[in-house]
């Protein structure tokens, strides 16, 4: 003899009831996926990771040493003037050093015929890099295919 479970009104109540609890929970996604490729032990490069993540990405990142990361950065079509201490790849576009989470953003959004988006150097109050109420004027270049640069977005000093 096989025991049938029995639909009672208080079953039925109970599973419609978390069917709805669950259909009106807002589904949170996770944004889209980053992968950091950065120096050993570079406290600047950390720090992007984090704020990237507190933006909503995804990210996962590995430390190359040297050379190792320079090669990387040729690879992907780092022009050796937009070189910063990290490199990012998001959606086939390189992020080169500390670009703005909006940058990241407008770049996905538009899809620009290009390499991606470099920050050269290290200006002070750049996501990463200290408070942006201190910030240095700094502008996001966008690379094009063939190495050329132009402003994508200027920041001006804070």
């Amino acid at each position: 003899m096989t025991n049938t479970p029995l639909l009672t009104r208080r079953t039925m109540l109970l599973s419609g009831l978390a069917v709805a609890t669950f259909a009106a929970s807002p589904v949170r996604s996770a944004g889209p996926s980053i992968h950091v490729v950065k120096g050993t032990g570079c406290e600047c490069c950390n720090a992007w990771v984090a704020y990237l993540r507190d933006e909503g990405f995804t990210v996962t990142d590995e430390e190359r040493y040297g050379t190792l990361l320079m090669t990387y950065k040729a690879e992907v079509g780092v022009p050796q003037r937009m070189i910063s201490c990290h490199t990012g790849m998001i959606e086939g576009y390189v992020l080169e050093g500390h670009v703005p989470a909006a940058d990241i953003r407008r770049l996905l959004e538009e899809r620009p015929d290009a390499i991606g988006l470099a920050v050269p150097g290290m200006p002070y109050g750049s996501p990463g890099m200290g408070p942006e109420s201190q910030r240095e004027a700094y502008d996001v270049l966008l690379i094009g295919r063939d190495g050329s640069t132009e402003v994508f977005t200027r920041y001006l000093a804070a």
